[in-house]
């Protein structure tokens, strides 16, 4: 077994990666949670770093660390989410969630053992050809080769974006909100209405006062 530098830091890496992964999901303190996953993105962009693939642990640290998780953590911070509320249908909803955690398992063994995980290895920087970077043929094979699961892969992360956007939607009964229903269904003839009303002449009683002049 190969003990060098590169091989030590990898499986450091991978182990914080995977410790970090399970805190995401099992930590009760959302903020936490969040913290671990920031961990765990830079701890994978380390990973890719070590892969030579510089573009990616650049591009996963400057736009997941650096802005989106960020972010998050933000939002995670002032939505003040009750924790023992959302608890409360653990039980209720565990069957689903079982059910829907088996489909992805199922999923992922199925796209494990076809053909776009098999040993066939993508040449190194070093093995390509003369003035071919590694960041062009990386979108080269995700545009051509993989067109179809970076397609997926999108569609996931809207879903989960959705997802993410009605779990922490909350109405508030006191805060004034418009209806686009209402307002598109408005005609013209709705906002003006033009009333008729009948001219009165006023009569001015100049008094005795003016009659001795």
């Amino acid at each position: 077994m190969d003990l060098s530098f590169p091989t030590i830091c990898f499986y450091l890496f991978s182990a914080i990666l995977v410790f970090a992964g399970l805190r995401v999901i099992t930590a009760r303190n959302p903020v936490h949670a969040v913290l671990h996953l920031v961990l765990a993105f830079f701890t994978s962009g380390m990973i890719w770093m070590l892969m030579q693939a510089e573009f990616l642990a650049i591009a996963i640290v400057l736009i997941y660390v650096g802005a989106v998780m960020v972010l998050f953590l933000f939002v995670v911070m002032m939505l003040d989410i009750n924790i023992d509320k959302m608890r409360e249908g653990f039980w209720r909803y565990l069957p689903v969630g079982l059910v829907v955690a088996g489909i992805m398992v199922a999923e992922m063994a199925m796209v494990l053992n076809g053909r776009y995980f098999s040993t066939e290895v993508i040449p190194a920087p070093a093995e390509l050809d003369a003035g071919v970077s590694n960041t062009q043929e990386l979108a080269r094979l995700i545009f051509t080769d993989y067109a179809y699961p970076f397609e997926l892969a999108s569609l996931v992360l809207l879903v989960a974006m959705i997802a993410a956007v009605m779990l922490t939607y909350r109405r508030r009964e006191s805060t004034r909100h418009l209806d686009p229903a209402r307002q598109i269904a408005v005609k013209a003839r709705d906002r003006l209405v033009i009333h008729s009303i009948a001219a009165e002449k006023e009569e001015v009683n100049l008094g005795s006062g003016d009659s001795d002049k």
